[in-house]
């Protein structure tokens, strides 16, 4: 197994046009970075050595794109074979995916949320534990965004937590995930956290959306965090403690110097978390 390089504090999703700014600016409040094996697997030679460049320098963690957990097709365990590879290679621990599906017969290109049933719990998390003796680590899914709710007979949040018990596995909490759906489907983010299990949640996701409508917010990875889900944050930590967080950018990405501000917030908020127990105890 490789050796376990820990992530801790705040992180960025990598992507590859910050390569420059990143080898060049040491002063930003960036303490691990994530990337998709997928998107590293077969890269050049050139980007080959940018990564190995980075993972030198930086913890990492990996968030993969097309492992289908949910899919009804039987698993593709030579592609997990591969992301094997690419974590032993980097010294990477930490492997997490999506709790959906992306393919059936082929590609659908979405992530599309799992049926909330009974079945599908015991069906998803023999495949989990599956994938994680092949990678010989413990991996965490995402609670990922969904607009047309799927069949089932629980809830999001009891599906959640009876995969996460059944399987064994650990959480990767998409915070603005939560907020997405609890407007998209009228439920409350803050008990959807809470009722959360603490000590299986590996570490936080952030990310900006955009609102379409007053019911309707499109997860997009596009846009600046907005306050209420900077607060639902702050409420993570004081529920959950302070975990690690990383702030994803997929496109309309600014500088470096620019999303240091939001990373900065992140830093921010963990420290009033740390300090908020003992001004309570004051009271």
């Amino acid at each position: 197994m490789a050796e376990q390089l820990d992530i801790r504090g705040v992180g960025l999703g990598y992507r590859r046009s910050m390569y420059q700014e990143l080898v060049e600016n040491d002063q930003l409040s960036l303490d691990f970075l994530e990337v998709a094996p997928e998107n590293w697997m077969n890269a050049g030679p050139r980007h080959q050595h940018q990564l190995r460049e980075l993972t030198e320098r930086f913890p990492f963690s990996t968030h993969g794109l097309s492992l289908s957990i949910g899919s009804p097709v039987p698993l593709d365990i030579e592609f997990v074979q591969r992301v094997k590879a690419f974590l032993d290679e980097h010294q990477i621990d930490t492997y997490t995916e999506h709790l959906s599906f992306c393919s059936d017969e082929g590609h659908l290109y979405d992530l599309l949320p799992i049926p909330f049933t009974e079945q599908a719990v015991d069906y998803v998390s023999e495949r989990i534990r599956r994938v994680s003796d092949v990678l010989e680590r413990r991996i965490a899914l995402e609670n990922v965004s969904f607009y047309a709710m799927p069949p089932g007979e629980m809830s999001e949040l009891d599906f959640i937590n009876s995969v996460l018990e059944k399987a064994d596995c650990d959480l990767l909490l998409d915070v603005n995930n939560v907020y997405v759906n609890s407007v998209n489907h009228g439920y409350d983010p803050l008990h959807f956290i809470n009722q959360l299990p603490s000590e299986r949640i590996r570490y936080l996701h952030i990310a900006g959306h955009y609102q379409q409508d007053s019911d309707l917010i499109i997860d997009t990875h596009g846009a600046d965090v907005i306050d209420p889900v900077w607060e639902l944050l702050k409420a993570t930590y004081s529920r959950h403690g302070q975990r690690p967080t990383l702030l994803e950018r997929d496109f309309n990405i600014p500088s470096l110097a620019t999303l240091d501000n939001e990373l900065s917030k992140i830093r921010q908020l963990k420290s009033q978390a740390a300090i908020a127990p003992a001004q309570t105890s004051l009271v």
